[in-house]
């Protein structure tokens, strides 16, 4: 009796799956009213997408030389597991397999879970019980109402607060990098009668990091809080001797404005305070709880990829993190939170035309053996961390561990970094030969596209990486230092900046740059970018070597225009066929004077090497500024006359670029302008920013 019922229920199994193909004709249907023991047609849906994996699975099978699409039907559905794609998932270049939303449909996945069961705490404060908090199952630190963001309660309501004092030092007494549990507060500003306190959280700006330290102890004696664990660095407002700014956040007593909630982990009970009009009885109420969308799972090492697979006009929202015990989000660019959807081993798959909004991650990250995959027409908007982000495999990596050749275009990354705001709206770390192109980037906390990840001269595989045509704007905000608009990193051969436009870029104590050069940065071409108001200089050299600036437009800096940091023996930067346009404060800020050092010339000099002097070389550049004469302007250290004798800039000249409206940000040069004459080639930046038609 046991075989005829298995074997009936194998017919059966068959007999559905041949129907489906017979009526779907490589199309399986997916929508939010149907369910999981269907037929996967038209009018039979299926219900989630791992369901329609398990039919593409199927069909492949059968057969294996067609093409097939899950075609999404719109509305929302409520996503409880992650999507897991393996190898055996994959498509081919003549048969891939396609995840589409319907025509004029948008589908929208949801890793949120409805707060249910509100009722009234006392006259201000709303109450729900959330069993699955208290059992410890579920924690969450994001909040959404009525579709908004809502913040955590917190102390102060605006601004910061001050670290009063550092036991373990300031950079004055130890290293900046020192891995800090303490500081001193003004008395008052932190009680530890708060309730719950062990889910009070401080988080700290200094730096380019933002630390994020729950609270272990607080003694009122010495007034000293001590954190469950270190943040890495000191306490300070960068590298003064100031105490840091922090805040404090998941306070009861914090609980005083409206709009602000509050979650008891013990009681298991979140606390909301409404604002004007709100009725938690009637508005949508979400709180994060799936941690990832999306996950490719190929396994370079064995050469086994994920391969011709895409996403195509979907929408994801809510995702859930928080930092795991021990980390304080020290990792540089928020590296270390992840991302709605991973990808390790992809090969040739793309995202299109998708939105990944509302999310306590990043957007997407391709991890190790990513190649040639597309990411185009995509929207990463109001997410705790960054929008796109790549690492690979390094030279010390099998080849196939690599990840390179990838395209992100025609992309909007906006309201990036709002939980852990050290976070990039694109960062590429160990990876070669992608293409960085039109995308539109703004409303950020820290830098908006970083390249590599190697400090210093070492070997480093981010090499011939292509930046163009992107427009960064309104990011770093004052809130972090050490920042900006496109920065790179290390030695990164075949590497271009270009036709990027850059603009009001602001920071705290330092940074706020438009082009930055970091540690070791080398052999990039900077050419025919916009840059202009920054806090600090439009174009900033920490220290680098051989990096070619030529025909860009530098202008309005705040505190500086051109800077650098340190002198080296060999050329940091080939600066020709400039404008540099400002009205306040300096033209050249930081280390811009020679030293000698020898420089292997030929073997037939004696000794094979020369002394050399000149650590940089500038030239046919155009210089104004309409507040000074020539002869009132400092170049460094010097004057016009004496910065020509030191052998710069013989060619170059002082005079009105006449832009058409430099106040608007409007950059053109008029016929008659001087630039002309020193091989100045007009900007052209009516296509910077997504182009019409690639990102719906």
């Amino acid at each position: 009796m046991h075989s005829y019922h298995a074997l009936r229920q194998s017919l059966f199994c068959l007999v559905n799956f041949l129907f489906q193909i017979s009526l779907s004709a490589a199309v399986i249907h997916v929508a939010p009213a149907g369910s999981d023991q269907n037929q996967g047609t038209d009018s039979s849906p299926f219900a989630t997408l791992q369901r329609a994996q398990i039919a593409v699975r199927n069909f492949r099978s059968a057969t294996p030389g067609e093409a097939v699409t899950v075609l999404i039907h719109g509305g929302r559905y409520i996503m409880e597991k992650s999507l897991v794609l393996e190898p055996e998932d994959s498509g081919t270049t003549t048969a891939p397999v396609v995840f589409a939303a319907a025509p004029g449909e948008k589908p929208v996945f949801s890793g949120g879970r409805l707060i249910k069961g509100w009722r009234k705490h006392n006259a201000q404060l709303w109450v729900a019980e959330i069993p699955a908090v208290k059992a410890g199952e579920w924690n969450f630190v994001q909040l959404f109402v009525g579709g908004e963001v809502r913040p955590r309660a917190r102390t102060p309501n605006t601004g910061f607060l001050r670290v009063a004092g550092c036991p373990e030092g300031t950079p004055k007494t130890a290293d900046y990098h020192k891995d800090c549990q303490s500081f001193e507060f003004k008395k008052g500003d932190i009680d530890p009668n708060w309730s719950n306190l062990q889910d009070v959280e401080v988080i700290v700006y200094h730096f380019w990091t933002d630390s994020h330290l729950p609270i272990k102890s607080v003694d009122t004696v010495s007034n000293v809080v001590t954190f469950a664990h270190k943040a890495g660095k000191t306490f300070t407002d960068d590298f003064t001797e100031d105490g840091a700014r922090y805040i404090v956040e998941n306070v009861f007593e914090g609980l005083d404005e409206p709009g602000e909630w509050y979650s008891n982990r013990k009681e298991g009970r979140l606390y909301y305070y409404p604002k004007p009009g709100e009725d938690l009885n009637r508005i949508e109420t979400v709180a994060p709880i799936l941690p990832r969308f999306i996950e490719v799972k190929g396994d370079p090492g064995k050469r086994r990829f994920v391969e011709h697979v895409s996403f195509e006009g979907i929408a994801f929202e809510y995702t859930r993190f928080e930092l795991p015990p021990g980390n304080s989000n020290d990792q540089q660019g928020s590296a270390s939170v992840p991302a709605a959807v991973k990808m390790v081993g992809a090969r040739n798959c793309r995202i299109e035309n998708c939105e990944f909004r509302k999310l306590g991650t990043w957007g997407i990250e391709l991890g190790r053996g990513c190649q040639e995959n597309v990411f185009r027409g995509i929207t990463v908007s109001q997410v705790a961390a960054g929008g796109i982000r790549l690492n690979g495999g390094t030279y010390n990596d099998h080849p196939f561990e690599r990840t390179g050749g990838n395209v992100i275009s025609d992309n909007v990354v906006e309201y990036y970094g709002q939980l852990y705001p050290s976070a990039v709206a694109v960062l590429l770390m160990n990876t070669d030969g992608n293409v960085v192109t039109h995308n539109l980037i703004h409303h950020g906390y820290y830098t908006g596209i970083s390249i590599g990840w190697v400090w210093g001269y070492g070997r480093s595989v981010s090499q011939n990486n292509h930046i163009e045509y992107n427009h960064i704007h309104t990011i770093g905000q004052g809130l972090l230092s050490d920042m900006g608009g496109i920065y790179t990193l290390g030695v990164s051969s075949g590497t271009t900046i270009r036709n990027n436009l850059i603009h009001d870029v602001d920071a705290n104590q330092y940074g706020g740059w438009g082009i930055y050069h970091d540690e070791g940065s080398t052999h990039l071409l900077v050419e025919s970018n916009v840059v202009y108001r920054t806090k600090f200089g439009p174009f900033n050299i920490h220290y680098a070597k051989e990096v070619t600036v030529r025909n860009n437009i530098f202008a309005l800096g705040r505190l500086e225009q051109l800077s650098r940091g340190r002198v080296e023996p060999h050329k940091s930067v080939f600066f020709e066929k400039n404008i540099v346009y400002w009205q306040t404060e300096d033209l050249f800020k930081g280390q811009w004077k020679d030293e000698p050092y020898s420089f292997h010339m030929s073997p037939i000099n004696k000794g094979g090497a020369t002394q050399l002097t000149s650590t940089f070389d500038c030239d046919w550049n155009l210089y104004f500024n309409p507040g000074f004469k020539m002869e009132e302007v400092k170049f460094a250290d010097a004057t016009w006359t004496e910065w020509q004798a030191r052998g710069k800039d013989r060619k170059s000249v002082y005079a009105d670029p006449m832009f058409v409206d430099p106040e608007k940000g409007d950059f053109r040069l008029r016929p008659a302008s001087p630039a002309f004459a020193l091989g100045f080639q007009p900007i052209d930046l009516s296509q910077v920013g997504p182009r019409t038609g690639a990102a719906k």
